[in-house]
């Protein structure tokens, strides 16, 4: 799992269908924008609404891919969490 910043959202309005109704957000990895990471940003689901701004937890990899119990869909990472405030020293 990670910690990053949303952003950018991303509009795509054809895609596989098992990713038909869900949102996909631009992330940037660390706490602090400011900073600047030498991490590429990445693309994540949003099921939980999460927007421009908000610090949120992703997962990566397969875990990602079964948000459903029945299948799984063609994702690398989803925002699980929307941090309220961050742990000190983080």
């Amino acid at each position: 799992m990670l910690i990053g910043t949303v952003i950018e959202n991303i509009w795509a309005t054809r895609k596989e269908e098992g990713l038909t109704g869900l949102t996909f957000l631009v992330i940037k990895p660390g706490l602090d924008q400011k900073l600047g990471s030498s991490e590429m940003p990445i693309i994540a689901v949003d099921r939980i609404g999460a927007g421009i701004g908000d610090k949120v937890i992703v997962t990566q990899g397969s875990p990602a891919s079964i948000i459903q119990a029945d299948q799984k869909i063609p994702i690398d990472a989803i925002v699980i969490g929307i941090v309220d405030s961050p742990m000190n020293g983080m």
